[in-house]
């Protein structure tokens, strides 16, 4: 227990700077946790985006005696839609490999089955997530069809809107109550600074009075708002990869699978602990200096 007024005062403003520094640390933690979940939302959607396909089917009316002409059509055709600025990746499907295909989808290992092989070769074209907007695939499908040699271009156009819908969708929301929770956090912390400021603003006041400039008052307290967001960072920097490190590890995920991204939300992790520590002191430090002293025992 404090033997001294001196004494009692540090362990009060000890104690004050570990409830903002826990305070802003815990905000800026829920806040990187949203940012860590948005990037990977936005992997798996391009993810699941990508498995959405595009089939351009060749001619299967060609006799025996152009075959080998047919097979040079195909894969010159191949060739040029590997090229096409909306084609993530292509596959080319003989007749054989088609045929197998639909023998392990109805689940029958019979040779017998088909006499002839069927099915037409195929190119099976995965798209750019950029691309696999509705009003976008109608084009593509149509610029298929001009490649020479192929014959029809099928896709399952109501699953592909409706996943493309639902995943739009569910990523707006989450980037709505992000943009909500930031709102929040800076509310949050704007409070806690002023509620640590708040208990010195007689201090404040006898410095104003006594002659001392504005800019001498508040740099001490803009220097401890300072230190102040950057150890509420570091230590909520450290809560979410350490979190993350766990989850990824307990489901075998990489955990950091765009660099990029992960030190644009760290950047803004330790930009929005700094930036809104020492405006919310700024903004407080000013709001007392500025009333009069009556009006300090009201604020």
């Amino acid at each position: 227990m404090p033997s001294t007024a001196e004494e009692f005062n540090k362990s009060r403003l000890r104690s004050s700077n570990i409830t903002v520094v826990i305070s802003i640390a815990l905000v800026l933690f829920i806040t990187g946790l949203i940012g860590l979940l948005l990037i990977n939302a936005e992997n798996y959607s391009n993810d699941i985006k990508k498995m959405l396909v595009v089939n351009a089917f060749f001619d299967d009316s060609m006799e025996v005696k152009d075959s080998i002409a047919q097979q040079k059509i195909e894969a010159e055709a191949f060739q040029q839609i590997k090229t096409l600025p909306f084609v993530n990746q292509a596959t080319y499907i003989t007749r054989q490999m088609a045929a197998d295909e639909a023998k392990k989808g109805m689940n029958i290992d019979s040779k017998g089955l088909f006499n002839e092989l069927i099915f037409p070769s195929s190119v099976e074209v995965s798209l750019k997530p950029e691309y696999l907007a509705p009003e976008k695939i109608n084009g593509v499908i149509s610029q298929l069809k001009t490649i020479k040699g192929v014959r029809d271009v099928k896709n399952n156009s109501e699953m592909s809107a409706g996943i493309y819908k639902n995943l739009d969708t569910i990523l707006k929301w989450m980037l709505a109550f992000s943009v909500l929770f930031l709102i929040l956090t800076i509310v949050i912390i704007n409070n806690s600074i002023r509620l640590k400021i708040f208990s010195k603003r007689f201090i404040l006041k006898t410095m104003q009075l006594v002659g001392a400039k504005k800019s001498f008052i508040m740099k001490p307290f803009i220097k401890d708002a300072i230190i102040l967001g950057i150890v509420s960072s570091l230590l909520s920097l450290a809560l979410l990869f350490g979190l993350w490190y766990y989850v990824s590890s307990q489901l075998n995920m990489t955990m950091i699978q765009e660099p990029a991204k992960i030190t644009y939300l760290i950047a803004t992790i330790l930009g929005l602990g700094l930036l809104i520590s020492m405006l919310s002191t700024y903004a407080a430090i000013n709001r007392y200096l500025k009333s009069s002293v009556d009006d300090l025992y009201y604020s």
